[in-house]
């Protein structure tokens, strides 16, 4: 049976599966707005209005942020989660 690093080789498939990655992050459509950078998974981000800013530049804002929430994983909430097994009666 062929496997993907027969059909496409190694570096093809390497690039595949980062741009996979990357139009995926890109899909999610979070960044700072001051910096226009994507904020990493687990980062603290900060709405200021309308206005999602980086921890970087939340700093150089003033005033106090309205909200601040973890970014979460692209696919945080889709994937599959163990539930307990339902105890016997």
């Amino acid at each position: 049976m062929l496997n993907w690093h027969q059909l496409l080789g190694e570096s093809e498939l390497e690039l595949r599966l980062l741009r996979k990655g990357h139009e995926t992050r890109a899909a999610a459509d979070v960044h700072c707005a001051d910096c226009h950078r994507v904020p990493l998974t687990g980062e603290r981000v900060s709405r200021f209005g309308q206005e999602i800013v980086c921890t970087l530049c939340s700093a150089r804002r003033a005033g106090a942020p309205s909200e601040t929430a973890a970014v979460h994983h692209v696919e945080h909430g889709v994937s599959v989660r163990r539930l307990p097994l339902p105890r016997a009666a």
